[in-house]
């Protein structure tokens, strides 16, 4: 089911694509090990670093771009172990060994049918988000052009995807101490869960979402954050029926309405941030007790 597809599903309410949109792709990576009793890792997986993309207001260089590759006259895209072409070679600098990661610019396909009232406009403010499509090698270098091996994919590369030189990136280690399910307010700066990638609208464990926080605002790699969500007020981020927080034909109802303030909130669960641009946080969900959805709130711990 794509997230297309999910979109429509959930915002209809129809239960059986929503059960289908939790159950795909929603438990890898830590969830594995905590399901087979393996240790836990201690640390993201290289895939989780080098895959995760950023949201970004800085201006990324286009100069340097992927051509096409071998057997280009019927092929359109490209995968792990595929040779490629770049558009630079010994006379811009390229030499044998040169490690480059493969970029590209993407935009929600969903802009005229936001998921939660201020998506649009969080979504301008942290900026265009990137994702990384692959990490290549050069192997190959002829004066204008050269040619490189994709050691890693995260996605297919396509003829045009922005090429950078490839950059260590900082792999932060999972903290020791548990998750607490009714944990109080951290009293530090909160914000929203914007997008996850591949602008979908929800996320498990061992997923990416991007929340409206970043390196302007103090945020590091390595930074925890908690999701969590109000109760007693109509939550437009995922389907209910109006006023089922208090009162449903039925099933009892209470003598007033409470507000968001007067009831606990609800702990969904936390994550790792992986990256970080001026105004956006790339946060690893590690610990989910049910699914986070775009519009869930998040704090630093």
């Amino acid at each position: 089911m794509t997230h297309r597809t999910c979109y429509h599903a959930i915002k209809n309410g129809l239960k059986v694509g929503l059960a289908i949109c939790l159950y795909t792709g929603m438990y890898t990576g830590i969830a594995a090990a905590q399901q087979t009793g393996a240790e836990a890792p201690r640390s993201p997986e290289q895939v989780d670093v080098y895959c995760s993309g950023v949201a970004t207001t800085q201006p990324v260089p286009t100069d340097m771009y992927m051509i096409s590759g071998e057997d280009s006259s019927f092929r359109n895209t490209y995968a792990q172990g595929d040779n490629i072409y770049l558009n630079r070679g010994s006379e811009q600098g390229v030499k044998v060994g040169d490690q480059f990661e493969v970029i590209r610019p993407e935009s929600d396909p969903l802009t005229d049918s936001p998921w939660f009232k201020w998506q649009v406009q969080l979504s301008r403010a942290m900026g265009t988000v990137y994702s990384d499509i692959a990490r290549v090698q050069v192997f190959t270098v002829q004066p204008k052009t050269s040619i490189a091996k994709v050691t890693l994919a995260c996605d297919l590369l396509q003829r045009g995807d922005i090429v950078r030189p490839f950059v260590t990136r900082q792999v932060p280690q999972f903290k020791e101490t548990g998750f607490e399910p009714f944990a109080p307010a951290s009293g530090k700066k909160t914000a929203m869960v914007v997008t996850n990638k591949h602008f979908g609208q929800m996320a498990g464990i061992g997923q990416v979402v991007y929340v409206n926080l970043g390196s302007g605002q103090g945020v590091n790699v390595g930074n925890y954050f908690r999701f969590f969500r109000y109760q007693g007020n109509r939550n437009e981020s995922l389907y209910q029926n109006r006023g089922s927080a208090y009162k449903m034909y039925g099933y009892g109802s209470t003598p007033v309405a409470y507000t968001w303030q007067e009831i606990p909130r609800q702990v969904l669960g936390e994550g790792i941030v992986l990256r970080t641009g001026p105004n956006s946080a790339t946060v690893l969900i590690t610990t989910a007790r049910e699914e986070i959805f775009d519009g869930d709130y998040v704090e630093i711990e």
